[in-house]
């Protein structure tokens, strides 16, 4: 079940770029999200 959904969250992402520059600010945005949450996480230690 995870390897189905893990398949389909991917597919969903490339389909949402059309182009290589548009995944790469795909996944810079992914990267600034989650180091929004370390650092929020962090602050609460």
């Amino acid at each position: 079940m995870k390897h189905i959904t893990a398949l389909l969250l991917a597919s969903w992402l490339l389909s949402a770029c059309n182009t290589i520059h548009g995944l790469g600010e795909d996944i810079q945005r992914g990267g600034e999200k989650v180091k929004e949450a370390a650092t929020s996480v962090s602050q609460k230690l």
